[in-house]
């Protein structure tokens, strides 16, 4: 009986192979599938296809050489990596300052050609802005067209273009979340009027463009806020009206405008600590606007506080960083209005804006 049952299941064995398709005599099976045909793609995702092909070769992957010191104080030689894109045909690149932050060398790589050497132009930290220029570049160098951040409104559609962790040439898209945020560049300043975008942003994307769907920059990523370093839907990005003002001036001067009006604030922290609120005017420098408004600095031999600047064109001021953010708005040349507290009593003033280091 085992020797049936055995039988048996040698005959199962047997006509299931028989059967198995790789031995079918229609030659089909075992062979790779035929191709189901697609029609066109659709207009939405042909234009982002055509907004990706037409900018990406504007787009720069920048690496730097950074000489710093091991724990035996010697001198070692690191690398790090960001974007930029093409400002104008001749040969400008333009990224975060952060990018290039120390660095001893600058190579730029454009499409996919092999990477060019860069000289530094100008940076400016306190916009995370700054440019290098291209030792050679080809003749069919092409800026990415410029468009305005002022018109921009949130829940409209945006494109960043970077290099996320290395991964050159990437493309992610999402919308602008908001709209004039705050983002601090150094320990007195910040960028105001700053977009935010859930459009994903990476170690990487850092100096890259941010396009709206029509392919016009609006703004240059810079920075994101997640626990992790990586992205988590909020992103950051110096609007391009901001860059479009910086960028000129550092290629003209290799530095950035720096708003003012002639004084020395009290520092913030010794501020806070006294309970006050607002810029307490330490020093006036002579022949300065303030000087000229009647701006009355704190008198050091007795203590006596002068002039508290508490807004600047009807704003309130409770920081540095917000007055110059404030001063920048107005812009240099142009007269602000400062609400200014002695006392128990305020009066407004006009002042003119100038570039600290003009």
């Amino acid at each position: 009986m085992a020797r049936s049952g055995g039988t048996l299941a040698v005959a199962t064995v047997a006509a299931s192979l028989l059967a198995w398709p790789v031995l079918s005599r229609d030659g089909t099976a075992g062979q790779p599938r035929s191709v189901t045909p697609r029609g066109p793609l659709l207009p939405a995702e042909q234009q982002v296809v055509d907004l990706f092909t037409t900018a990406s070769p504007s787009v720069a992957y920048i690496t730097t050489e950074v000489v710093t010191a091991d724990i035996w104080m010697r001198a070692e030689v690191q690398q790090s990596a960001g974007t930029g894109f093409v400002w104008d045909n001749l040969g400008h690149v333009v990224t975060n300052s952060h990018v290039v932050d120390g660095a001893r060398r600058v190579f730029v790589q454009l499409d996919a050609g092999a990477p060019i050497e860069a000289t530094l132009v100008g940076r400016s930290p306190e916009y995370d802005l700054a440019v290098v220029r291209l030792t050679r570049f080809p003749k069919d160098i092409r800026p990415l067209p410029l468009g305005q951040s002022k018109d921009l409104r949130i829940g409209q559609s945006v494109y960043a273009i970077g290099n996320p962790f290395g991964l050159q040439r990437t493309l992610t898209n999402g919308i602008v979340s908001a709209l004039d945020r705050e983002l601090p560049t150094t320990r007195y300043r910040e960028v105001s009027g700053v977009i935010q975008t859930d459009a994903a942003i990476n170690p990487g994307n850092s100096g890259g463009p941010l396009l709206d769907s029509a392919g016009r920059l609006v703004g240059v990523n810079t920075a994101i806020r997640s626990n992790s370093g990586s992205s988590a839907g909020v992103g950051f990005a110096i609007p391009a009206d901001l860059v479009n003002r910086i960028v000129p001036s550092l290629i003209a001067r290799g530095r950035a405008p720096l708003p003012g009006i002639g004084i020395t604030p009290v520092r913030p922290e010794l501020v806070a600590r006294a309970g006050l609120s607002g810029i307490v005017v330490a020093e006036v420098e002579r022949g300065s606007p303030a000087a000229d408004a009647g701006l009355v600095p704190l008198n050091r031999r007795n203590g006596e506080l002068g002039d508290i600047i508490v807004a600047v064109n009807g704003r309130a001021v409770d920081s540095l960083s917000g007055f110059v953010a404030e001063l920048d708005k107005a812009g240099i040349d142009n007269q602000a209005e400062l609400t200014v507290r002695r006392g128990e009593r305020e009066r407004k003033v006009k002042v003119r804006v100038i570039d600290l280091v003009r």
